[in-house]
């Protein structure tokens, strides 16, 4: 059995669509990963093969204020994953980020590079990479910029602006790969049915800025809006973002076979299945 641990997510609830066979989903209802004895009892009880862990707390900039939070479930939260599934034998499954990287580089990162997160969360997010690898038996996937049906996301952001506003200004001096929750969750489907271990970066191909990001939101779905471009520094955000993180992925066709679609592509398959389910 797989379990999937923050089901309720965005990225939770498209895996518990695509992964394959016997799979089951827990949530902070019936799991607390800062808990050594929520996640024993969960664990231990269910029994699984698999443990795919997308529980995470994931506001950026909330994290700068609340550090402890965000090493408890970001950091050590996985830690006690780790610890328990190594004792079941259990695969640890762990989703990461871009943002352990510091963006200098100026080419797209290779899982081997290495990191230096700037944000609290990149730091907490990178200390759940270390606790994961606890546990022998791990596969790290980061990815980045993502957006799904099922959550808080850039791409619900920017349509519900269309509906309030004529202009929006979106940064354009950060760049990297918009990856859609579904493409994501096949990645990870494919890393375990080949049988990877380690760390893989997977993201759909094509880079963009947050701009023409934006821009190509708008033009997709018909929207007119005025998008105009502003820098990192003039937006003032609490947490310093990368300013390019673009991941490599070719690890993850080399080994598994699979390479994501064009991130535009992606978007337009995006908004159609959104149309379908009823969202204006």
């Amino acid at each position: 059995m797989i379990l999937v641990v923050g089901a309720k997510g965005m990225l939770g609830q498209d895996l518990m669509r695509v992964l394959p066979g016997d799979v089951r989903g827990v949530d902070i209802e019936e799991i607390d990963i800062t808990s050594p004895e929520s996640v024993r009892r969960v664990l231990v009880t269910l029994k699984p093969r698999v443990v795919v862990n997308c529980a995470a707390y994931t506001d950026v900039d909330g994290c700068e204020t609340n550090r402890e939070l965000a090493m408890a479930v970001n950091g050590e939260g996985v830690g006690h994953l780790a610890a328990v599934t190594r004792e079941i034998g259990a695969l640890l499954v762990q989703v990461s980020t871009d943002y352990v990287f510091d963006g200098t580089k100026g080419s797209p990162y290779g899982e081997d590079d290495p990191v230096n997160p700037l944000s609290v969360y990149g730091k907490s997010k990178l200390l759940g990479e270390e606790k994961s690898r606890q546990n022998p038996d791990h596969l790290i996937v980061r990815t980045q910029w993502l957006y799904g049906l099922g959550g808080k996301n850039f791409v619900e952001t920017m349509l519900r602006l269309a509906g309030e506003r004529k202009e929006v200004a979106v940064v354009d001096d950060q760049i990297g790969s918009p990856t859609w929750t579904v493409d994501l969750a096949l990645a990870i489907s494919q890393l375990l049915d080949t049988d990877c271990r380690g760390t893989y970066h997977a993201a759909n191909r094509g880079t963009c800025t947050w701009f023409a990001f934006a821009e190509s939101i708008f033009a997709e779905a018909g929207k007119e809006m005025t998008v105009r471009p502003q820098t990192t520094e003039e937006l003032g955000r609490p947490a310093p973002r990368p300013l390019y993180s673009v991941l490599d992925c070719s690890k993850l066709t080399h080994d598994a076979g699979l390479a994501l679609e064009e991130w535009r592509e992606a978007l337009k398959t995006y908004l159609e299945k959104r149309r379908d389910a009823g969202r204006n």
